[in-house]
């Protein structure tokens, strides 16, 4: 085919960059074995009276290829941004970071290739099938007509959307939309995904269908998943979290392994008198306890908190204080995020602080 002079500046540049995806090049360096490797990341903003604002301060951060990994914080600590400076969509402000082998300052070109970005909202035609939506994207990235149409209908297989292929995706369910926009991403085969709070808006049943795909995806190709989430049970389904706040990380780690860290269940009663009762727990209980009241009674942290439950509604009854209910939990990553920021994730969501009550009782 003959190629006209200038025809490389007439074309859309989302074509010319999505070109660069279709074979790496040969001098392309190696994956190595972190999927993800961030030191001192720093992005800030100049606010409108000359202060500084740090949407993101110093991430030292780490993810394995393979693995899943959650980003947990509130609306506002800095998921997006993080995730925007990983894909080389925006330039750090300083330190420096690596993803699939490619530094986001010196490659950026290299990072789009090699990551796919599932964003918060919905960028798929409603008009349009799922095979066209498809289509089109693989076509944007370069890939000829016939690689198109077998990579469109093996991510539809992968997504368990084949039978659903010729459908208007007006007409799909929020959980297979949200399957074929991450079978979108797919089309390219990244090494690694990022996924920006992949299941907002979704009911239960189909953040469970999204959560399930993910798992069998990751199982089928080896992906390296990075969620960024505000669900904490969606956390729990991952092989390792980080938790940031403010722009900052402040810990990191298995889901078992940041709840071990605290260590003490958490012991609530419930009495016809939780003032009363409250002051009888705290004679009984260790000196470095706090005890508090809240909407769910009388809280307090206590190692092996099902053995101490016996002995605390036998001192409540015999001064005449009649137990309700008592019950003893293990920590939660809610607990976590409350240990390490001094709030509850609900209540760190901003627009819901005002509403969300002051949890007491939740450390030493």
């Amino acid at each position: 085919m003959q190629r006209h002079a200038g025809e490389d500046d007439l074309a859309p540049a989302a074509l010319r960059t999505a070109a660069l995806a279709r074979t790496p090049a040969a001098d392309d360096p190696p994956e190595p074995a972190c999927a993800i490797s961030t030191r001192g990341l720093v992005k800030s903003y100049p606010g409108p009276d000359g202060t500084t604002t740090h949407a993101v301060s110093g991430l030292d951060l780490d993810v394995r290829r393979g693995e899943t990994f959650a980003f947990l914080g509130p609306n506002g600590a800095g998921k997006s941004t993080t995730i925007s400076l990983l894909c080389a969509l925006a330039r750090p402000t300083s330190g420096r970071a690596t993803v699939a082998g490619a530094d986001v300052l010196t490659q950026p070109h290299l990072v789009r290739r090699r990551v796919g970005m599932l964003f918060q909202h919905s960028a798929v035609d409603p008009d349009l099938t799922a095979e066209q939506n498809l289509h089109i994207h693989a076509r944007l990235y370069g890939l000829p007509r016939r690689d198109a149409r077998r990579r469109t209908a093996e991510v539809l297989e992968t997504a368990g959307l084949t039978d659903r292929r010729r459908s208007p995706v007006r007409t799909l369910s929020g959980g297979m939309r949200r399957r074929l926009e991450i079978a979108r991403q797919l089309l390219h085969a990244p090494g690694v995904l990022f996924l920006d709070e992949p299941t907002t808006g979704l009911d239960p049943h189909a953040r469970a269908e999204v959560w399930e795909h993910l798992r069998a995806l990751r199982e089928r190709h080896g992906s390296t998943l990075f969620v960024t989430t505000h669900y904490l049970e969606e956390a729990e389904n991952c092989d390792r979290l980080a938790i940031i706040d403010r722009g900052r990380l402040v810990a990191q780690g298995t889901p078992l392994a940041l709840k071990a860290a605290i260590g003490d269940d958490r012991v609530v009663l419930r009495t016809d008198d939780d003032d009363a009762a409250k002051e009888v727990v705290r004679r009984l209980a260790p000196p470095d306890r706090t005890v508090g009241v809240d909407a769910d009674g009388i809280s307090l942290r206590l190692p092996g908190g099902s053995a101490w439950i016996p002995r605390l509604c036998a001192a409540l009854e015999a001064l005449g204080i009649a137990v309700n209910s008592a019950s003893a939990t293990p920590p939660t990553l809610d607990d976590v995020f409350f240990h390490h920021t001094g709030r509850s994730i609900g209540a760190a969501q901003p627009g819901r602080a005002a509403a969300a009550a002051t949890r007491t009782g939740g450390g030493r």
